[in-house]
């Protein structure tokens, strides 16, 4: 009774740990990566005369639709062009309709970052003077409701399936090859192909609705569908798919032809089976890559392979210790897994724990940038979360390792063979083999009568039942040997010991999965922090041009172009000189100070603070010695230097640079 409850509470609290990770997977909405980082007007300001646009400014690039920026009057009426596009950078403006009235307007916002998460918000700005206003700021949640769980719940699937998938293939051709013919280990990796498979198939179809509407009906739109194909995440859900196509051909070849293949005849095919697998593999592991965090930000052609060897080699530790534990408890006695193939896997493991803090300590940084955002940020709470796990893995991994010795050391094999329970096995055949000479002399004359019975109905046609019979009963003894050989595998306490650390391990991994799923969809420490940053700059330069009128400034730069009639002074007057949109003129002349026409005047803007810009402008030529540029766009407040180009014939050139606060 106990050994048939016992496999039922493994299995109950296997279940219980994968639909808790599900659940902090899918806890709450996903938060976006994109933050706003400045706006013109600014939020809550009080303009004297209606803007001709509203611009955004993002702290990375966003995708946008026509409903993506829209502007309400007081009364709810959509009051833009529906055209929104983008001005320079991750600057994003939508042009207003003339003659809009005094009041209170609403902006509202939903876009998608560059790493596939959506992001929403509104604020308001007034014309005028404030008023009274029908439209609700508290706008959705991007990512919330029904359909932001189901696609969290989604991308936990993906990534366990993968892991599964790649981790227990991995496993059976890198360390267990025998492997290949047990129906269990199979039956695993099919399995994490088929939910990785569905679950890109889900979010595919949840997409359109999860970065739109969030309805729940839009789930089987297909023009909503056909536009989701032609975004980065469309595309690389679709490449994965593919690449799932080519992962099921190489399951039929490893439990098909190389399972049937002898162990000399394996190893070219061996070779050639790890070559396409690892390429599938990384294949796939490049499609998260390529859309969520590691394609945007700092240093992309670094994170981006980074990422890939992070997924894989998690795969390699966390997918493979699910398949050894798969045959550390279903394997049949005829194959059991052998002490060699755990120490083999002992060494991968170790491998990719070394490859996961490496590339984990590049992420952390990336993502961080600061000892601060740690704790002060949500992304940097939960990556603490999952170093503490990890850690946790680590040490619950380490006492697997001494079982592993254990179990390869043959003094300690025959130990526990002197002090287990198959002493007790072979009494009963001893007693069994001693009862039946008696038993062979008391009826022999009745087995020769048998014997004799048999002859003569085999020569009268029951030879037919004679064979069944003896092969069941042959059956019968195997069935009965493979039972006793898996009561003395299972007497072994180090391979009980084994098994107990690994489904421990495995327990830990769910939760650890469940965590890095979450960290995947949320917003990064350093994009928080520098957010929070503008949002303060933002609301400081929009106090203090609230307070005084007009914040003017000038620079004079002289300059030399190395030519003939190449000397002079260029000025450039910035009004007002604050985030958002500004006047801009520039003055050309000539050491006396009269006016100099030069062929060509180039400005262009940087905050090398923040690793925005150059943001070019290049003027209007008005009058002799006289450029202007209106609706200069400044996104964030800070100290900008300002570069103005001065070409005064076709070879003869000269860039000059000043830095100024504007904000």
């Amino acid at each position: 009774m106990r050994q048939t409850i016992a496999p039922r509470v493994r299995m109950f609290v296997l279940l219980l740990l994968a639909v808790t990770g599900a659940l902090l997977a899918g806890a709450g909405p996903a938060s976006a990566h994109a933050a706003l980082t400045g706006s013109d007007p600014a939020q809550g300001v009080v303009v004297d005369k209606a803007p001709r646009q509203v611009t955004l400014t993002f702290s990375e690039t966003v995708s946008l639709s026509d409903d993506s920026l829209r502007v309400l009057d007081p009364k709810g009426t959509r009051v833009d062009d529906g055209r929104p596009g983008n001005v320079s950078g991750t600057s994003y403006a939508v042009r207003l309709h003339s003659g809009l009235p005094d009041g209170t307007y609403t902006v509202t916002y939903q876009v998608v970052s560059a790493d596939s998460h959506p992001v929403a918000g509104a604020y308001t700005f007034s014309i005028g003077a404030p008023s009274e206003t029908s439209v609700s700021v508290s706008v959705r949640e991007a990512g919330g409701g029904v359909v932001g769980w189901l696609y969290g719940f989604g991308r936990y699937a993906s990534y366990a399936g993968f892991i599964v998938l790649t981790g227990a293939a991995a496993f059976v051709l890198a360390c267990w090859q025998r492997g290949t013919g047990v129906r269990a280990v199979q039956r695993l990796v099919v399995s994490g192909w088929v939910t990785i498979t569905a679950a890109t198939l889900f979010l595919l179809l949840l997409r359109g609705s999860y970065t739109g509407s969030g309805k729940l009906g839009e789930v089987f739109d297909l023009e909503l569908l056909g536009q989701v194909l032609q975004t980065k995440t469309g595309a690389a859900l679709v490449s994965r798919l593919m690449l799932l196509a080519a992962a099921a051909l190489f399951i039929a070849v490893l439990f098909g032809a190389y399972d049937k293949r002898e162990a000399e005849e394996k190893r070219d095919l061996t070779f050639g089976l790890a070559i396409g697998g690892t390429v599938v593999a990384t294949g796939i592991a490049a499609s998260w890559a390529m859309a969520e965090h590691a394609s945007t930000g700092i240093q992309p052609g670094l994170a981006m392979p980074v990422d890939i060897l992070h997924l894989l080699a998690a795969a390699g530790w966390l997918g493979g210790l699910t398949a050894l534990l798969v045959a550390l408890y279903r394997a049949p006695a005829e194959r059991p897994v052998e002490a060699a193939a755990v120490h083999r896997f002992s060494q991968v493991a170790f491998g990719s724990v070394v490859a996961l803090v490496a590339t984990g300590v590049y992420q952390s940084w990336r993502q961080l940038g600061s000892w601060s955002a740690f704790t002060d940020t949500r992304y940097g709470q939960l990556l603490l979360a999952k170093i503490a796990l990890v850690a946790l893995l680590v040490g619950i991994a380490w006492i697997s390792r001494r079982w592993t010795a254990r179990l390869a050391d043959p003094a300690a094999k025959g130990a526990a063979t002197r002090s287990g329970a198959p002493k007790k096995q072979h009494a009963p055949a001893a007693a069994s083999t001693g009862s039946e000479k008696p038993a062979a002399s008391a009826g022999g004359g009745k087995r020769a009568a048998s014997a004799g019975g048999v002859k003569r109905a085999a020569s009268a046609g029951g030879g037919k039942q004679d064979t069944q019979r003896s092969a069941q009963l042959a059956r019968q003894r195997a069935a009965v040997e493979s039972a006793r050989q898996k009561r003395l595998r299972d007497g072994d306490p180090n391979r009980f010991g084994l098994r107990r650390s690994v489904l421990a391990e495995a327990g830990v991994a769910v939760v650890l999965l469940a965590v890095t799923t979450a960290l995947t969809s949320t917003e990064p420490g350093r994009t928080e922090q520098d957010a929070a940053k503008a949002a303060a700059a933002a609301s400081a330069s929009s106090s203090s041009s609230a307070s005084s009128a007009s914040g003017a400034l000038t620079l004079d730069m002289t300059f030399d172009t190395g030519g003939t009639d190449g000397k002079g002074v260029v000025s450039v007057d910035l009004n007002p000189a604050r985030v958002g949109a500004n006047e801009m003129h520039v003055y050309v002349t000539r050491p006396n100070g009269r006016a100099f026409d030069v062929p060509e005047v180039k400005v262009a803007f940087t905050l090398e603070a923040k690793d925005i810009g150059p943001l070019p402008v290049v003027p209007d030529h008005i009058t002799t010695g006289h450029w202007s540029a209106n609706g200069v766009q400044i996104p964030l407040a800070g100290e900008w230097e300002i570069a103005v180009t001065v070409r005064t014939s076709d070879v003869d050139q000269v860039t000059v640079s000043k830095n100024a606060q504007i904000g």
